[in-house]
């Protein structure tokens, strides 16, 4: 199925919920924080999808639930076909060959105790990639030459690297198996501005060079906008709107992705003047007791009385663009 439309992953009605559980002895189950509730979307091969929303609302839980680095509490996620919620053991493990994460924090992601070949090599080793020390050691320099880094500093320890140095270092170890999907976890924000351009110019150089697909994790709406080809924008563990990238921020829908995008600056000083900005009210309710209806009911300026009722549903409304709002249903 994923084969003949050019889909590689496909996430069906996926949930993550975390139980909450009180008593010292006795743990009782007394409700859950639903991370991420029943959402779904599909990831082309070769293209960028990116997923933006504010802190909290489920993004970096939906990419670690893809990978199963969290079994998702219901749903399907589908990787060429095959869905990775049934895997276990040995099967899982190779399947992982195919997919992998760039997580956030260059400085926390990194083993301080081990050497920069080390850490790039391991995965080599778990997934027993070529027999022999030598030609693993050749592999490591490789790959640090991919991504713009002496391939001497082998024997170095990570916090001899700056920052950016670091977060190449973390791109090395996820190439090093021969990814075709790989999920990116925010990994420009731990960075200062003048280099994170400079690892958004790499992933796409990669991408280009490699035949990568990526999941781009971000809420910098300008970077998204940059690297992406579709977005996926989320609120309180739900897709609110996704859409082509263009179509996203020329023609937003959903009043959330209204009010993201009208927070982001314009450099030309007179349209920056004269445009409206939506400010939302109020925070972001507990994922532990989300509203009933639609999710963002609380703070919607364009909220209707069915919008405590029901759960809109995230549905098509022409040319590939979805949303979840009872203003276009």
């Amino acid at each position: 199925m994923a084969n003949t439309n050019g889909i590689l992953l496909e996430v069906r009605n996926l949930k993550m919920y975390f139980p909450i559980t009180r008593g010292i002895v006795i743990q009782r189950h007394v409700g859950d924080i639903k991370a991420v509730d029943d959402i779904s979307f599909h990831v082309r091969k070769g293209e960028t999808l990116g997923l933006v929303g504010e802190s909290g609302c489920g993004k970096s839980t939906t990419g670690r639930a893809i990978l199963q680095l969290y079994r998702p509490t219901g749903g399907q996620v589908l990787f060429k076909g095959e869905d990775l919620c049934l895997m276990k053991g040995e099967t899982l493990r190779r399947k992982r060959r195919e997919m992998q994460m760039i997580f956030q924090d260059p400085y926390a992601s990194l083993n301080p105790r081990m050497t920069v070949g080390s850490i790039i090599s391991e995965p080599l080793e778990v997934h027993n990639i070529l027999s022999s020390r030598k030609e693993r050691q050749e592999r490591v320099q490789e790959l640090l030459k991919v991504v713009g880094l002496n391939p001497y500093f082998v024997n170095r320890y990570p916090h001899e690297f700056s920052g950016g140095q670091r977060q190449r270092i973390g791109v090395a170890r996820a190439l090093a198996v021969n990814p075709e999907f790989i999920v990116c976890d925010e990994p420009i924000s731990a960075l200062d501005v003048s280099i994170q351009a400079q690892i958004i110019n790499l992933l796409q150089d990669l991408q280009s060079e490699f035949g990568l697909t990526y999941l781009f994790i971000a809420h910098d709406l300008s970077v998204v906008r940059h690297i992406s080809d579709r977005i996926a924008v989320m609120y309180l563990g739900k897709l609110m709107e996704l859409a082509d990238r263009d179509e996203l921020y020329n023609n937003p829908l959903h009043p959330y992705s209204q009010a993201l995008l009208s927070a982001v600056p314009i450099p030309d000083p007179v349209i920056e003047e004269k445009r409206q900005r939506v400010i939302l009210e109020g925070d972001v309710p507990s994922p532990a007791n989300p509203p009933r209806g639609c999710n963002f009911n609380t703070r919607c300026p364009r909220v209707m009385d069915i919008c405590y009722t029901k759960d809109p549903e995230f549905k098509d409304v022409g040319n590939g663009h979805y949303v979840a709002c009872y203003l276009y249903q």
